[in-house]
């Protein structure tokens, strides 16, 4: 990942499935590849729900005997990933299938990084760091929020250091990503909101990035403008199949946005809170987002009127500072309408805790194409302007 301006990439998953009943190819998707052992890496509530099974039995009618490691916890870290290593090397896995959320699709990613560079998942912090592919990878998805199914992004805890790792690595991106609403159904309102929240953070700050594109503008605006429609339904209503279907579609946008224009100190700043607190990462994203777009305002007044406009409101004969102050309070709106929580005090953060989390922030791979450089007292002033 460049900031400069001499080449410009763009990364996204070879094939996309999307859709209601798309799940339902997934079979069809390793024999094409030759695979006969998938690793399925999910987690306890997926078994729970009987997700996991519903795909054993699709992959068995078609001769392929899957291996199952539905050990992922949220926020998966080190000791997670080399767990999953061994099941792999132990079973002979040829492939693997990542189901569910943003802690899965990880924690798979690092699996995969490891069974094929070797070393230890740690090894791999920072940017494309790793030197040959994962093995055959489908990632089929059940939250509308991360993007992880599609993106070059593996975030995993460094459990010694109690950070977490951003990996980067094109070489971590899917093979395939599958995304139907169909899965996303059973999620709660709080997930439902969080991961939505997640989402419009992607978008917003991969478009104020210092190495945004026409092309990841595009997504970005169009994943700004679906939320903003579409979130509050899915959240009041989780069976409203029309509002799951825009916001499958809302979060890859934001994916492909942020995947290719990379994010900024929002996330940069929740790295810190999901390493050191264990919090759920699209709540931090939501609560600290309005607080660095206050921040990141003088440097991107325009872009940031740009927002108000994709979030519906009206904005004709206004200035564009004002436009811009809008946008950043249609989105405190959407946090409160959805249940988001009003700050981090309410998840148990202490101030004594903030110098140290500023500092593992200005490290993180995030901060680099954030649109306003921030000193180590700036990132510390948002924290306590948020607790």
């Amino acid at each position: 990942m460049s900031v400069g301006r001499e080449t410009l990439k763009f990364f996204i998953p070879c094939v996309s499935i999307m859709g209601v009943g798309s799940h339902t190819e997934v079979p069809s998707l390793f024999i094409e590849r030759g695979c006969k052992k998938p690793l399925i890496v999910t987690d306890k509530m997926m078994t729970q729900l009987g997700v996991t099974q519903q795909f054993i039995d699709l992959m068995k009618k078609v001769g392929i005997t899957p291996i199952v490691y539905d050990e992922t916890v949220p926020n998966p870290t080190d000791n997670n990933v080399m767990k999953g290593v061994d099941v792999y090397k132990g079973h002979d896995c040829d492939s693997i299938m990542t189901l569910g959320g943003g802690s899965p699709h990880d924690c798979g990613k690092g699996i995969g990084i490891v069974v094929t560079n070797g070393g230890i998942i740690n090894d791999y912090e920072g940017v494309d760091k790793s030197k040959n592919r994962m093995p055959p990878f489908i990632a089929v998805n059940t939250t509308a929020g991360t993007a992880s199914e599609m993106t070059r992004f593996c975030i995993i805890t460094d459990t010694k250091r109690h950070v977490k790792m951003a990996i980067v690595d094109w070489r971590t991106t899917p093979d395939v990503a599958v995304n139907d609403p169909e899965l996303m159904v059973g999620m709660p309102p709080s997930l439902t909101a969080a991961t939505g929240m997640d989402a419009l953070t992607h978008a917003v700050e991969a478009y104020v990035s210092i190495i945004a594109t026409p092309i990841t503008d595009s997504c970005a605006f169009k994943a700004i403008e679906l939320i903003s429609q579409n979130l509050r339904a899915a959240v009041a209503f989780g069976k409203d199949m029309v509002a799951r279907d825009k916001m499958a579609y809302a979060e890859y946008l934001a994916g492909m946005a942020f995947n290719n224009a990379s994010l900024g100190y929002v996330h940069a700043m929740a790295h810190q809170l999901g390493g050191l607190y264990n919090l759920p990462h699209g709540v931090c994203n939501a609560i600290l987002l309005p607080h660095i777009c206050k921040f990141n305002l003088i440097a991107k007044v325009d872009r940031f009127a740009d927002i108000a406009r994709a979030m519906g409101l009206n904005i004709e004969g206004v200035s564009t500072r004002r436009a811009a102050d809008m946008a950043i309070e249609a989105i405190q709106q959407l946090s409160r309408d959805v249940g988001i929580p009003a700050n981090l005090t309410q998840l148990g953060v202490k101030e004594q805790d903030l110098k140290t989390m500023s500092e593992n922030a200005q490290k993180d791979a995030c901060s680099f194409t954030n649109p306003r450089t921030a000193t180590l007292q700036d990132i510390i002033n948002i924290y306590k302007g948020a607790l």
